[in-house]
């Protein structure tokens, strides 16, 4: 299969590793990762390595160039064993861009302008082709808890949203109070985790705050509230998911959040 540009911006530098999108017929998310590695050129040959069996739509270098590897049309493999809104397969329903940046194995080294000004364009450019909500633009962290981490909670979410990309509140302030952690149970950990489901992460509702209760919220506040990520669930936390919840456009007018 030749590999044709989708986005006027890449230059085409194909991967063998994609197949068909199974069971849907257009991609309804686009999840953003690091690559996670120093030298940014080993990450690209990698995605392109027919053993590594991993691979993304899109690269993203630190100075803004951007390589497409998989047709937009087909199933990139970026995203592994991932859960989001009760769906499994999100190879087969997202758009993944990878961006070059060595993350936390590298010490969190902060993203250049011009790579996020390059990320921005390219996904705005992709929400409007393939008309993808806010709500579903994501890291692969939130679709993979505790597995994953990238982007980290350094990738600047909130100027993304001032572009016009991705669900977005400010969050809530951190402050003293009542929190939830590692080893409670009862009524408010199944309401926390309650609404954690219904946001779309990968959770049982099961009213005890266990291990895989801990990395969603991590995960939580990697994306929405990164000041601080410990896994606990503090008002900050449980505030700033609340409001998210309600500006959902599923819950507007409603009393559901």
């Amino acid at each position: 299969m030749k590999l044709i540009s989708d986005y006027a911006g890449a230059r085409v530098d194909p991967s063998p590793n994609h197949g068909e999108r199974v069971g849907v017929d257009a991609p309804d998310m686009i999840i953003l990762h690091y690559t996670g590695m120093p030298d940014h050129g080993q990450a690209l040959s990698w995605l392109k390595n027919i053993e590594s069996q991993v691979s993304s739509h899109y690269f993203v270098w630190p100075d803004g160039r951007i390589v497409q590897m998989v047709p937009e049309t087909r199933r990139a493999w970026h995203a592994g064993k991932s859960v989001w809104a009760g769906e499994s397969d999100i190879n087969s329903r997202s758009i993944g861009i990878e961006i070059a940046n060595a993350g936390h194995p590298g010490g969190l080294p902060p993203y250049p302008e011009e790579q996020i000004a390059a990320v921005i364009a390219l996904t705005r450019d992709l929400i409007d082709r393939w008309q993808i909500a806010p709500e579903r633009v994501l890291g692969h962290s939130d679709v993979a808890p505790r597995r994953k981490v990238d982007p980290g909670e350094n990738f600047p979410w909130d100027r993304l949203h001032r572009e016009g990309i991705g669900h977005w509140v400010e969050p809530g302030p951190i402050r003293s109070g009542r929190y939830f952690q590692r080893g409670e149970a009862g009524q408010p950990i199944e309401a926390l985790q309650g609404m954690l489901a219904l946001y779309g992460y990968g959770i049982d509702i099961t009213g005890e705050f266990c291990e895989r209760t801990e990395g969603v919220v991590e995960a939580f506040q990697r994306h929405f509230r990164p000041e601080r990520v410990d896994g606990i669930a503090d008002m900050s936390t449980i505030d700033t998911l609340h409001r998210l919840l309600a500006a959902l456009p599923k819950f507007q007018g409603t009393d559901e959040a």
